[in-house]
């Protein structure tokens, strides 16, 4: 099977992916071998490929947001059939034993394994997952349009969660990208009254057609203080840029698994029981409440087809902001 390998990172300028072809072997006890449609790209495989997040093991297939086929189902496997459609997402895998996975906090597992990062991922004609973790997708989302929900779609709806904004209430998103844009659809649908901070003019005209009342530059302050904000730059002057505009009480989500730095700042921002908030990964009740919310919105996906062999082309278009919404591997 021809996979798009990981061997050294590398700036992404110099093509850190090759194309390989595998031995493709059967599915283990507990696992399904899917034959993989489609799979999105995401900051993360951006930021692994380039050396920015440390990679868990080389050679390393990326790709998290996978949609895929089975095609042979392991030992011991209930629920899945050949032929069932499935989605692989960054959690691959958790040891189900944990004070974590015991209180329903599984993304936290110390035991843990991500999908592209510590398995092998979805820049790949066929990949296998733990039949436990493969998820069900909502059949109204064809395989392209299904792929950006599995990782930028349940990210940003955990991060909603974390944030406590409720329905009807003032939200900051800072940043825009293929995660916000999933993330404003969540919100406007509980009625939540939308505020913007990016830096690029297209995003902010873009995330005003998608109902935000109001978009700016990061440092622009929001003209009324928000109950909570979510950060999506990988940049922690953005976080800062969000606590100036948050009111008393409230909570700014960090949505980012990689962030450069947490720079100093007054105290003042965090005084009045305001709160910072990390985001680590999701668990698989985050994932099936978002894909069941999903197709009841129903949540539209931008998207733009790249072939397999395109990844390094898919992964430069997406550090250049020249991709709207989600770069997406078709094999």
């Amino acid at each position: 099977m021809r996979v798009m390998r990981l061997e050294r990172p590398a700036p992404i300028s110099e093509r850190p992916l090759a194309l390989r072809n595998l031995e493709q072997e059967s599915p283990g006890p507990g696992e399904l071998a899917l034959r993989v449609t489609a799979c999105a790209v995401c900051r993360t495989d951006l930021q692994l490929c380039a050396g920015d997040l440390p990679a868990h093991r080389l050679p390393i297939t990326p790709g998290h947001q996978v949609v895929a086929i089975v095609e042979a189902v392991g030992e011991n496997v209930t629920g899945w059939a050949i032929g069932d459609r499935a989605g692989v997402a960054w959690l691959g895998g958790a040891d189900g034993v944990c004070a974590y996975c015991a209180s329903e906090r599984e993304n936290l597992c110390p035991n843990a394994t991500f999908t592209g990062w510590d398995r092998d991922g979805g820049f790949a004609e066929r990949i296998h997952a733990r039949a436990d973790f493969a998820l069900r997708l909502p059949a109204s989302f064809s395989d392209i349009e299904a792929a950006p929900l599995l990782c930028g779609g349940v990210i940003g709806y955990r991060s909603l969660k974390r944030s406590g904004i409720q329905p009807g209430g003032r939200l900051g998103l800072y940043g825009f990208g293929a995660s916000a844009r999933l993330t404003i659809q969540v919100a406007r649908y509980w009625g939540c009254e939308i505020y913007v901070r990016t830096r690029s003019e297209a995003d902010q005209r873009e995330a005003l057609g998608l109902g935000a009342v109001d978009a700016a530059s990061y440092d622009a302050a929001t003209p009324v203080p928000l109950d909570a904000a979510v950060t999506f730059a990988p940049v922690g002057s953005v976080v800062i840029d969000a606590l100036r505009s948050l009111a008393p009480g409230g909570t700014v989500a960090i949505n980012a698994i990689h962030l450069d730095q947490m720079p100093a700042f007054n105290y003042d921002l965090l005084w009045g029981e305001r709160n910072l908030s990390s985001v680590a990964n999701f668990t698989r009740a985050d994932a099936r409440e978002f894909l069941d919310l999903a197709a009841r919105i129903p949540i539209k996906t931008a998207t733009r087809a790249f072939a397999l062999e395109e990844a390094n082309e898919a992964l430069a278009a997406h550090a250049a902001g020249d991709v709207q919404g989600a770069a997406v591997l078709i094999p």
